[in-house]
């Protein structure tokens, strides 16, 4: 351990002092950190602060729209549990292999979702958030756009999204819900091209490999985690799949690798193979997720002992990140524009 703590001190003194110069912030679910997450206001909080992307994380209606949620069950991020009238569509689910109960986004048609507010999800945490609940409804892909086109107009500067499809084989087939015809009709209808700044992520593989044939050319991100594979490939696992051999299947569809920040950085704050091994097979890596509280940094990173606390951890990470050749983070809290001492 302590070893391991000299090693990240050591690289944290050795990192230039500005958070994420020349790399892409990607705005985890908005300014998670500062709004509850995946509302208009998440999302022009991020880009007020400077934030190259936002992320919203797509489902599907009953009538077969795309919102944002984190998730396609609703109770831990809108105040559906509350509401009497829909108390009848609680059930459970098996999704991802996982049994889950509560209120699914395509039991709701538009209309009855949109009588939903959102909630902040991990209120002990992050209690500034919360509140602001109730007060932000759930916004649909096409009021996401308008917004960063409207912000865009107003900054005078390119403003990406980053949409990723949640769970799209269980919608498929429990459901019968396309996302990626979904997705593609939605941005024909909102004249969103290849040329835009645009990535589509995923954690599983088939929706990635359709859009890239169909897709005429938007940026593809594959989705990778320490642990289990693609929801839609079984016997397949993201070890085996950032393996070299693994990289070089991925780079047939794919244009990025999104990993977690364990599959990047060894627990001594040095660099795995996973970038060498990804430039090698014509990938690029974005990691994920830097938050800004204690509770989500390593200990060598933490200000004080409050779990809710936060002070430079972030902005360290982020820049242990760029040493490796990350060329983007997705982040809960600011970046660009941040700089702390270098000591």
């Amino acid at each position: 351990m302590v070893r391991s703590l000299a090693l990240i001190a050591a690289l944290l003194l050795a990192a230039p002092p500005a958070a994420a110069k020349d790399m892409l912030v990607i705005a985890h679910r908005g300014a998670s950190a500062e709004r509850p997450e995946h509302t208009l206001a998440a999302y022009e909080r991020a880009i007020d602060e400077g934030a190259d992307y936002i992320e919203p994380d797509l489902v599907a209606t009953k009538d077969l729209v795309l919102v944002s949620r984190h998730e396609n069950e609703l109770s831990g991020t809108t105040d559906v549990a509350t509401r009497e009238e829909f108390e009848d569509r609680r059930r459970e689910a098996t999704i991802d292999g996982q049994k889950v109960a509560g209120w699914f986004a395509e039991d709701f048609t538009l209309a009855e979702l949109r009588s939903l507010r959102a909630k902040e999800r991990i209120p002990t945490l992050r209690p500034a958030n919360a509140r602001f609940d109730g007060l932000w409804q759930v916004p649909t892909l096409a009021e996401i756009v308008k917004l960063v086109r409207a912000k865009e107009a107003e900054t005078g500067r390119r403003i990406g999204i980053y949409p990723e499809l949640k769970h799209p084989e269980f919608l498929l087939q429990n459901a019968g819900i396309d996302m990626v015809d979904l997705l593609l009709r939605e941005f024909r209808q909102l004249g969103i091209t290849p040329a835009d700044p645009v990535f589509v992520q995923s954690f599983e593989v088939a929706p990635l490999q359709r859009l890239k044939q169909r897709g005429g050319g938007f940026k593809l991100v594959q989705l990778v985690a320490p642990i289990g594979g693609p929801a839609d490939e079984p016997a397949m696992r993201y070890a085996d799949m950032v393996s070299p051999s693994g990289l070089a299947e991925v780079a047939k569809y794919a244009d990025v690798v999104g990993a977690h920040i364990a599959m990047v950085l060894n627990p001594d704050g040095t660099p795995t193979s996973l970038v060498a091994d990804a430039k090698t097979a014509g990938l690029a890596v974005h990691a994920w997720t830097i938050r800004p509280e204690n509770e989500f940094l390593p200990e060598a990173l933490r200000t004080g002992t409050d779990p809710r606390g936060k002070g430079c951890g972030d902005v360290r990470l982020a820049e242990m990140l760029k040493a490796t050749g990350v060329t983007g983070v997705f982040s809960d809290g600011p970046l660009k524009g941040r700089s702390c001492p270098s000591n």
